[in-house]
């Protein structure tokens, strides 16, 4: 089962729905005879990374079961010019405009993602490092914004606060340092576990490595710095895994890749992505 029809996924539409609708739709009651048949056609109204059809045809399930799967002329991933339509669903005229304003939140939201994940990718092509997400995200939209990422080329970074050990500056602190950090993880956490620290400077570059983290993050580097920093970390350890993290620009990205770095986390990619520009266009059937 594609894990976008779980039941945590299908209960939040539930909730997005119940959300907009209240008490009812008033204006389509009054205005719209019932039965009346539509046919709605998804039209992309500049360039995006289509992304988001399962959820928005799960919007139209959940207020009709026996609705009609959307028709779509694209998979999700592909790349849409300005001006296409790129899917159509019929069904009773009320329900598509009930799930309209919905499903076009949804899908404008993750196709944004996409869009702004695809062209970061794109940025670093030929290099060996991979874009990948971070926890910033909308509350409740993680799975849908996190998917998204993943259609839109990149990777994910941790799920939630459950799904990794990832040591930053408050953690090294209230610890009472790097080592006692790292090595308080290893003695609590699972073996399958690698252990992550964040680093700002060589000193603690070296200190987190000898301690035994398999990856490091380099915090707030310039791309200069974080050459400098993967070379010290590759000699010290080959295998260590690096990342680079904090105001990746898409215009610079490249020059982190560049620097050898594995992983480019992009906190804007979830947080900051605009949702694109895509309308619902209804006529009768």
């Amino acid at each position: 089962m594609n894990w976008l029809e779980s039941g945590d996924v299908l209960a939040a539409v539930g909730e997005f729905l119940a959300e907009d609708i209240g008490r009812g739709d008033i204006t389509t009651t009054a205005c719209v005879p019932q039965n009346t048949r539509g046919i709605g056609r998804f039209l992309a109204k500049e360039y995006l990374v289509l992304c988001g059809l399962d959820v928005a045809e799960a919007v139209f399930f959940h207020l009709d079961p026996d609705s009609s799967e959307i028709e779509a002329s694209f998979q999700e991933g592909d790349e849409i010019e300005s001006g296409t339509v790129f899917a159509t669903l019929k069904g009773y005229a009320d329900v598509l405009l009930v799930g309209e304003r919905t499903s076009l939140n949804l899908i404008q939201r993750m196709s944004g993602i996409a869009t702004l994940t695809r062209a970061y990718v794109k940025a670093i092509e030929g290099t060996k490092a991979q874009i990948v997400d971070t926890r910033k995200t909308t509350p409740g939209l993680r799975i849908l914004e996190k998917y998204a990422v993943t259609v839109g080329g990149g990777k994910n970074h941790r799920m939630g606060l459950d799904d990794g050990v990832l040591i930053k500056d408050n953690h090294i602190a209230l610890a009472g340092g790097i080592t006692e950090a790292v090595q308080a993880a290893k003695n609590k956490v699972g073996h399958l576990h690698k252990i992550e620290v964040e680093i700002s400077n060589w000193a603690q570059l070296r200190e987190a490595i000898e301690a035994g983290a398999e990856i490091v993050m380099l915090d707030n580097q310039t791309p200069d710095e974080a050459a400098k920093l993967v070379q010290m970390a590759r000699s010290m350890n080959p295998n260590v895994l690096i990342e680079a993290s904090g105001g990746m620009d898409l215009d610079r990205v490249r020059s982190f890749a560049e620097a050898g770095v594995d992983l480019i986390s992009v906190g804007r990619l979830t947080h900051s992505a605009r949702a694109v520009d895509i309308s619902f266009k209804i006529q009768i059937a």
